[in-house]
């Protein structure tokens, strides 16, 4: 659903012009967190939930995983790009208002892959949060396809930077 970039998803305006996580931690039942990306404000709202929020502009990973007495349930991870005034935006649970979603994947082994190609990237010498945005739709693709997405290298992101450098 794509929103109003002015508005909250209620009609409301919004307070600011961040965005707003949600992050739950109840121990083997519903567990999100943030795998990577630049926490601007971290917010304790009591011992199983907390609040951050990213500048505009700002990539993470945001990871969900619930289980029930049986085992998983559901476990998702997010890629999103936060969103500016005036940007539009697609809503996202526990993200206010929402995000340019770059990658979404579900089920935990193509999650599990998609956090071992976060690690590739790491190890490549490159922050996540700072890799084209380009890379996390590809990465998304590929691994909704069935395939191994290419790797990102220090070549690739040289390329990146300098392509946005051109772009202005």
């Amino acid at each position: 659903m794509t929103v109003s970039p002015t508005h909250n998803g209620h009609g409301a305006p919004r307070p600011d012009s961040m965005t707003h996580v949600q992050l739950t931690w109840i121990e083997k039942r519903v567990e999100h967190w943030i795998r990577f990306g630049r926490i601007a404000k971290d917010e304790i709202v009591d011992r199983r939930r907390r609040i951050v929020s990213f500048r505009p502009g700002a990539v993470f990973a945001f990871v969900r995983w619930t289980a029930n007495d049986y085992g998983t349930v559901s476990s998702r991870i997010d890629i999103v790009r936060a969103v500016g005034a005036g940007e539009p935006f697609t809503t996202l649970p526990s993200v206010q208002p929402g995000g340019e979603i770059l990658l979404t994947i579900e089920g935990w082994p193509k999650v599990s892959q998609v956090l071992g190609h976060i690690e590739v990237v790491d190890t490549a010498g490159v922050d996540p949060c700072d890799a084209a945005p380009d890379h996390w739709r590809h990465v998304h693709n590929r691994i909704a396809a069935g395939h191994q997405p290419r790797a990102y290298t220090m070549e690739r992101h040289r390329a990146w930077l300098k392509r946005r450098e051109i772009e202005g």
